[in-house]
């Protein structure tokens, strides 16, 4: 019996049309011998849809036709069975039954989706699901929360000033005076929580540097201020497994001709090919130490978060003395990286088959804890007469 897997993908966020691409990438190359796939399309304004549609990209060309096509779906746990199944929506009297999922598998990239919410949902429905759990998704998506854990285990960081929009415009001059006496310009300000290079901005002065924080305010409730640092390398490095096991994929370098690589640099060389379409060197020419740092660094980051199925790790090289540096960690990267694993000889199709057992065996080794308490402080011992919790 084939395995049924709900692919969700969309969602309320910036890189809602990556998810798009990345999850069709996906999709394509999963094996339909073992799984039976249902495509679940989160619109931006969070609601499901399913439809056979959904999975061919040119029909997105026209998404208000798309989604009257498509069916709404709500969810149904299925405690007997251990399953979702998928009701069509809204619920009335009579709801109707189209199909199940035992397996989650998220391909949703920036908040709403990468952070840990849709993590957590799928936790309470008791599901196994692709991808690290709700904490490392959360530490991931926090880019100065997964700085401070990263730099606690000597994997160095660039210098950083991080704030939320409240902290910011109620003590601003004492702000902007604490990263003037940390940081140097330039200076790079971007959200902390985005991704694919969207908001990020350059200040090479005190009168931009207000300006760019403005804008990224714009993108995220935090900010984060950094050393933008001349003659930078910037490498990544995919982590496959879980935390006990895992190991490395090769190192790329991409290539930009911008100050940092933008999001046209990622994507807009064939949109419809997502990552796997962005100029890069493969393997990165960087030393055979360097390349050893890079690999020790990436596992001991995997597994410090605690991580699981695939991430992605971007570190940035200061050509000046050749440090590396941890840049920051995708916990749902673009197309998967699959075009890194292709270079390891794991063609997409099986990395994807490795990613769902990993699935099933983290799901199945959470089962294995004990989660209950034999003492009900409900007993007449514990209450008294009125019903009161005795203190």
């Amino acid at each position: 019996m084939k395995l049924h897997v709900g692919v969700f993908f969309g969602g309320k966020a910036t890189e809602h049309e990556v998810s798009v691409i990345s999850a069709l990438q996906a999709i394509e190359n999963m094996d339909k011998y073992k799984y039976e796939i249902i495509p679940i399309y989160i619109s931006k304004d969070e609601k499901f849809y399913s439809s056979i549609e959904l999975l061919d990209i040119n029909q997105y060309k026209d998404l208000d036709g798309l989604l009257k096509r498509s069916s709404l779906v709500a969810f149904d746990r299925d405690y007997d069975n251990n399953r979702i199944n998928l009701i069509k929506s809204p619920v009335g009297f009579f709801t109707k039954k189209f199909g199940y999922i035992d397996l989650v598998f998220p391909i949703l990239h920036g908040n709403k989706g990468e952070n840990g919410s849709f993590q957590g949902m799928v936790e309470m429905f008791d599901l196994p699901y692709v991808g690290s759990n709700v904490l490392a998704s959360a530490i991931g998506m926090d880019k100065d929360i997964a700085k401070i854990i990263v730099s606690s285990i000597n994997v160095p960081v660039i210098d950083f000033v991080a704030f939320n929009k409240y902290e910011y415009y109620n003590n601003t001059e004492e702000l902007l005076t604490k990263i003037l006496q940390k940081l140097e310009f330039p200076m790079i300000i971007k959200p902390a929580s985005g991704g694919s290079s969207i908001g990020i901005e350059i200040a090479k002065d005190s009168t931009t540097l207000r300006s760019c924080i403005d804008q990224v305010f714009s993108f995220d409730i935090k900010v984060i201020v950094e050393n933008k640092i001349n003659g930078i390398r910037e490498v990544n490095c995919s982590v496959l497994g879980d935390i006990s096991e895992a190991r490395v994929s090769v190192i790329e370098e991409p290539s930009t001709i911008d100050e940092i690589l933008s999001f046209g640099d990622k994507y807009m060389q064939d949109a419809s090919k997502g990552m796997g379409s962005a100029k890069r060197q493969i393997p990165a020419d960087i030393p055979e130490y360097m390349k050893e740092l890079v690999e020790n660094y990436s596992i001991n980051i995997f597994k410090k978060i605690g991580c699981s199925g695939i991430v992605r790790i971007d570190y940035i090289i200061d050509t000046k003395d050749d440090t590396v540096y941890f840049n920051e960690i995708n916990t749902i990267p673009g197309s998967l990286s699959f075009y890194l694993w292709k270079h390891e000889n794991l063609e997409y199709k099986k990395q994807l088959d490795e990613m769902i057992k990993n699935a099933l065996k983290v799901h199945k080794r959470g089962n294995e804890f004990n989660y209950a308490f034999d003492n009900n402080l409900f007993t007449t011992n514990g209450l008294n007469m009125k019903g009161k919790l005795k203190r």
